[in-house]
């Protein structure tokens, strides 16, 4: 049989690695802002919450315990504006990334089935609908797609790795076009609760979803608002009928979240005070970011939301990068995302204060 990894593109980061050892090379070390992983403690009611239910010897459901849905479905009406959510619109998931990457297989795609998705995207989109046999699809504007064919089209607002934010306009139009042709939007919003110029929207609130979460589902994440990418914390909201689907599949393959994960998903979801304090944090180093950059010539386009400048000197990608790691900063190439990023590098704000503070200094050096 041949191996289900020869539908896959080469793994994008393993290409970083001489430009990473240049950067670590640097006397005062490497400043790594290629990848949006938290730095940051978890925050201590979280971890509270997790040694609290460590002893956890039997094995936790795949929907979660009574207390996690009811964190879900409250937060979805409290920070989503979605009104009267039940037990059954909401599932746990083991990771978003995870979630993304079999999401098509789970939903029965295959052979002759098309999966949407931005033009300028996270890779694992594509990475799905691969993994399923069925054909990616690039586009500009979801309106503009063929729907023959059409099962899943992936919407990502904020986006990764632009940080655009989609308008109430544009979202309605995509949802309505979607409906209009039978096809599942699922709207990646991970970095939802990171608007920086932008007030990013969900297609769950009412003003998008006409108050029905019909051919609708949301993704979010607890990586990036709760500093919880170890814990593999995630969830769906949306359309009763899609995730009551998902959650007999995943009953059949034990896709677990931890007993004590889901106990520190509610108590992360309970509580919006640490979420403020760290996007304080995020918010000071995309300033220092932004200014450094702007001063060594860079121009920066869309980044009104989530974790990262989109960046460009007007030049082909890898040439900034490798510029910069002789600076001993690390960004990612923005053809990680796209031939549409080939000129454009992602930089990430995910580094302590010392190292943005050090990345800082060498840009306006």
């Amino acid at each position: 049989m041949p191996p289900v990894s020869a539908r896959l593109p080469v793994f994008p980061w393993d290409r970083l690695e001489p430009y990473k050892a240049t950067a670590a090379a640097h006397p005062d070390g490497i400043v790594d802002l290629s990848v949006g992983t938290p730095v940051d403690p978890v925050p201590e009611l979280i971890r509270a919450a997790l040694a609290d239910a460590s002893d956890s010897p039997g094995y936790p459901t795949v929907w979660g315990t009574a207390a996690l849905r009811d964190a879900l479905t409250g937060w979805v009406e409290r920070r989503l504006g979605a009104a009267g959510v039940t037990h059954t619109q909401v599932l746990p998931v083991v990771g978003s990334k995870e979630l993304v990457a079999s999401l098509p297989a789970q939903l029965g795609l295959g052979p002759g089935d098309r999966v949407a998705f931005p033009r300028l995207a996270y890779p694992t989109y594509e990475v799905g609908a691969r993994l399923a046999g069925a054909e990616p699809v690039p586009y500009d504007e979801p309106v503009d797609l063929d729907p023959a064919g059409l099962k899943l089209l992936w919407l990502n607002s904020p986006a990764n790795p632009t940080g655009r934010v989609l308008s109430k306009d544009e979202l309605r139009t995509a949802v309505a076009w979607a409906r209009a042709h039978g096809v599942l939007v699922v709207s990646d919003e991970c970095y939802l609760e990171l608007g920086w110029e932008a007030n990013p929207v969900s297609v769950l609130h009412p003003e998008i979803s006409g108050g029905s979460f019909e051919g609708l589902v949301a993704v979010h994440s607890l990586s990036k608002r709760s500093n919880l990418a170890g814990y593999r914390a995630a969830f769906l909201a949306g359309d009763e009928a899609v995730l009551g689907e998902l959650l007999k599949i995943r009953k059949h393959g034990g896709m677990m979240v931890p007993a004590p994960v889901q106990a520190a998903t509610a108590a992360a979801l309970g509580d919006d005070k640490h979420v403020a304090e760290q996007r304080e944090r995020y918010e000071r180093r995309r300033a220092a970011l932004r200014s450094a950059l702007a001063g060594r010539g860079f121009r920066i386009e869309h980044s009104e939301a989530s974790l990262y400048l989109w960046a460009t000197r007007d030049e082909p990608c890898w040439d900034t990068v490798g510029a910069l790691a002789e600076l001993g900063i690390l960004v990612a190439p923005g053809e990680f995302y796209g031939a549409a990023g080939e000129r454009h590098v992602r930089v990430a704000f995910t580094a302590t204060d010392e190292r943005v503070e050090a990345a800082a200094r060498r840009l306006a050096a």
